[in-house]
């Protein structure tokens, strides 16, 4: 059983939604009739819904979001929604839940809507917020800023086993933020910024705890998405509908879900004397090719991964293969990853360019994997893009997701 995107939406993750008078519910309505009018469909077309959404009653103390759904889109009152969380994985999930029940014959068209409102708290509550997804008194770090911490760690302990130099994870920052420029809905792609930010220069790229420096992180943003996901029996009846072929539209060709222990700290102890710092991310990301029938990166004209931090792309590369194990900063001193290497990495400017509403990430790689395989990119798109892989983690790395996204002759 096939499962196609149809398409989907996003919300401009520059907007600061509660300086007007907003909230995610209008976040979630924008990105519910978004979807629609991109994909061509009516209310009526949508069987189902599922939200992912990580700290909605953290942010704004409201859950029970799969409910919501029909309260800020009355024409959905009836049709079954859920919604899931796994951290910065909670879209993702929703995704493969959605493409479950397509496979099972439950439904033929689902919505899968992603959504977190981030901005209406100030930086340093919004940080504390968000590390529920860590072990709360166990994670064993003695910080301000639990996530810096982490994957600081991350980059302290590349640098133990095969050496780091900062100025890969530097560069990779530079190149995540060039690339944002391209994107009209990232949230920095009006950031200015000096030589020295992506230096290791005190004042302009202070430290923020060890191993992490400011322009190492990711972005606290507000955002939606929706995606439509499709059987193979619905999209017979919408392509003759609007007088088009099937295999126009992109499928999900494979999918890789893996979990580990929520404390970072013993992910790392078990990793001791592995090939990789991570097996079960290796692991998510090859069971997604072997579900897609391909070989391995090769066949990847290009990949939107996590990139809460610039150590977490810099574990991605080779995780995915484009170096060995530990090599990381081969496929970054080459160009390979940049806009217009053999397979550019974060061509949208991933989450530290395009921005990470948390629940909202998942369904945007995907969203961004669908455009480019279908030349609908833009300015970052990638020339010839006909296969497109997708790495998403949730906390340190507990939930990882992978996907596959291509076309099909």
């Amino acid at each position: 059983m096939a499962i196609h995107l149809i398409g989907g939406y996003q919300t401009d993750f520059a907007r600061a939604w509660s300086r007007e008078g907003l909230d995610y519910t209008d976040m979630m309505r924008e990105g519910i009739d978004g979807a629609l009018a991109s994909c061509l469909l009516e209310p009526d077309d949508i069987e189902a819904i599922h939200v992912g959404n990580a700290f909605g009653e953290l942010y704004r103390g409201q859950g029970h979001l799969a409910s919501m759904v029909a309260q800020v889109k009355p024409e959905f009152f009836g049709k079954p929604a859920m919604r899931h969380e796994a951290a910065c994985a909670s879209s993702s999930l929703g995704i493969l839940a959605a493409s479950a029940e397509i496979e099972a014959g439950r439904y033929d068209c689902i919505m899968v809507l992603g959504v977190e409102e981030e901005k209406n708290l100030p930086g340093d509550q919004a940080s504390q917020v968000q590390n529920a997804a860590s072990w709360q008194g166990h994670e064993g770090f003695d910080c301000k800023f639990v996530w810096p911490a982490v994957f600081g760690r991350i980059a302290m302990e590349y640098d133990e086993r095969y050496g780091l130099d900062r100025r890969y994870l530097n560069r990779i920052a530079e190149i995540n933020m060039g690339n944002a420029k391209r994107n009209p809905r990232a949230q920095t792609r009006g950031w200015k910024f000096r030589a020295e930010t992506f230096t290791d220069d005190d004042e302009f790229n202070p430290v923020i705890e060890p191993g992490t420096r400011r322009q190492d992180c990711g972005q606290i943003t507000d955002g939606a998405v929706a995606v439509v996901l499709a059987s193979d029996r619905f999209m017979q009846r919408y392509a003759a509908r609007r007088g088009v072929k099937v295999n126009e539209f992109p499928q999900i060709l494979g999918w890789g879900h893996t979990n580990a222990g929520i404390r970072f700290l013993d992910k790392l102890e078990r990793s001791k004397g592995e090939e990789y710092m991570f097996p079960h991310v290796r692991k998510a990301i090859t069971d997604a090719w072997r579900r897609a029938g391909i070989d391995g990166v090769g066949s990847l004209d290009g990949i939107e991964t996590h990139d809460c931090f610039t150590s977490t792309e810099y574990m991605a590369i080779d995780h995915f293969g484009l170096t060995p194990p530990g090599q990381s900063w081969q496929a970054i001193d080459s160009g390979l990853v940049e806009f217009d290497g053999r397979c550019p990495v974060n061509a949208s400017g991933g989450l530290i360019g395009v921005g990470h509403p948390v629940g909202a990430t998942g369904a945007r790689l995907l969203l961004d994997a669908g455009r480019q395989v279908t030349g609908t990119a833009g300015d970052y798109q990638v020339q010839g893009a006909r296969t497109y892989g997708t790495l998403n983690i949730g906390g340190s790395l507990g939930t990882v997701v992978s996907f596959v996204v291509g076309l099909r002759d």
